[in-house]
């Protein structure tokens, strides 16, 4: 077993740590977000503070060259947002019970980023594509519990906002289900609601998680007119990436954002592909700021925490300027991933039907992608990994200057700095600018 400071607690096992607990309803009645009868049904409960999370199964490839998800699921302890509430209220939540939210919710992300605004106002007729592997067949019903529950527009296939497809557009012949990617769906569908409550989504889900279905399904995103694509997987850099990028990830004038890794220092592919968004992780905490926030890089270990890295294959794209690293570097900006103070999802297929926290770069990938949604459909024939680059260092971003998800030789690339890193890039979204044309 392994702990951390009383902020962040992990305790490891084979993949990955850190958690969550069930919100206590009382604390969201307290804060809007829960009915007064649950509320009731809350009992107050003596638990261990610390976070235990795992990896989710699809962080383990079902077959050699499989890329996989990056997502943890907390599974006890108290999250930063259990202890948020019971701040506010003086009720210790239970942990680890399915029945409440124990993550940050949308109201939370949109206050954290800056995005209260815009997220009531924009993104009406844009599209998020979500890619992923496998099937979720209970994928648009939990993002119904998901959205009603914070209070969010019905987002169906019967009102158009909702559609499901396989790799190939087919709406009918889909994939094998998958419990673990079910999970990573849920996930990533809930995110990309919670930034862009405004915006259709299209759920992409591939054959397998290999290369060729997952670049595939991303070509499929692109066909069906989504200008946003969030992708929540990635593997081992190879020299066959740059056919890939040709293949699969070349698509100006789309936002593709991809998650930088969770195993730590060390960089991965897609999110080294110099055409998409490499997006890093933090730890998100209220502070006494103006901003009511501070982040840090998210790192539990010397392999868990946020990825990021030189390229040993892809070109450095013009627009990326720092000057140790010759080739692609990543990340380009960051959101919240560490499992600690991760975000609330809803899920019911192959675990006990209910609320779950969920941390990983997993989930700062659509959150970025709901961002770049909310700022507007990129211009013709850019590159929008570009546009934060644009605004380095203003306001526009908040600068993530400390915390390290490793040790390496060139400093910048493993440990946060005022300006650029590779841990957290540019830094987090304070608003939408920052990723406009």
């Amino acid at each position: 077993m392994r702990t951390t400071t009383p902020n962040s607690p992990h305790t490891h096992g084979r993949w990955r740590r850190i958690g969550s607990a069930a919100v206590a309803t009382a604390a969201l009645v307290f804060t809007g977000l829960g009915t007064a009868a649950q509320a009731d049904a809350v009992q107050s409960a003596t638990t261990s503070t610390t976070v235990t999370y795992a990896a989710t199964p699809c962080a383990t490839p079902k077959h050699t060259g499989d890329l996989t998800c990056k997502s943890y699921r907390v599974t006890g302890g108290l999250t930063a947002y259990q202890k948020m509430q019971a701040a506010k209220t003086g009720i210790t939540p239970k942990a680890a019970d399915a029945t409440t939210p124990s993550g940050y919710s949308p109201t939370n992300l949109r206050s954290a980023y800056g995005l209260t605004s815009a997220a009531a106002s924009n993104g009406s007729g844009e599209t998020i594509a979500i890619v992923d592997a496998y099937n979720d067949p209970n994928a648009e019903a939990d993002l119904a519990t998901y959205r009603s529950y914070y209070g969010l527009s019905a987002c169906t296939t019967a009102n158009g906002c909702f559609k499901k497809v396989s790799q190939t557009g087919s709406t009918t012949s889909l994939p094998t289900s998958d419990a673990g990617w079910s999970e990573e769906i849920s996930l990533d569908l809930d995110m990309a609601s919670a930034i862009c409550p405004l915006c259709n989504i299209t759920l992409v889900e591939a054959t397998s998680a290999s290369y060729a279905n997952l670049g595939t399904a991303e070509n499929e995103a692109v066909a069906l007119g989504a200008k946003f694509v969030s992708n929540s997987y990635g593997g081992s850099e190879s020299s066959s990436q740059t056919t890939y990028d040709t293949s699969y990830y070349n698509h100006a004038g789309v936002a593709i954002t991809v998650s930088s890794g969770d195993s730590a220092y060390g960089a991965e592919y897609p999110a080294t592909s110099r055409y998409v968004t490499a997006v890093g992780g933090t730890k998100l905490s209220t502070s006494s700021t103006t901003r009511g926030w501070t982040e840090t890089v998210w790192k539990t270990s010397s392999t868990e925490g946020t990825g990021s890295g030189c390229s040993s294959y892809d070109a450095k794209p013009t627009w990326q300027t720092d000057t140790g690293c010759t080739k692609r570097m990543e990340s380009d900006v960051s959101a919240v991933a560490d499992p600690a103070t991760g975000v609330s999802v809803y899920d019911s297929y192959g675990v006990t039907a209910g609320w779950y926290t969920f941390g990983g770069t997993s989930v700062s990938a659509p959150i970025i992608a709901g961002v770049y949604a909310l700022a507007g459909t990129p211009a013709s024939g850019t590159y929008p990994a570009q546009y934060p680059y644009d605004y380095a260092g203003t306001s526009s971003l908040n600068d993530v200057t400390s915390g390290n998800n490793g040790t390496c030789t060139t400093s910048y690339f493993c440990t946060a700095t005022t300006g650029y890193d590779g841990p957290t890039g540019w830094g987090t979204p304070e608003g939408i600018s920052a990723f406009a044309n």
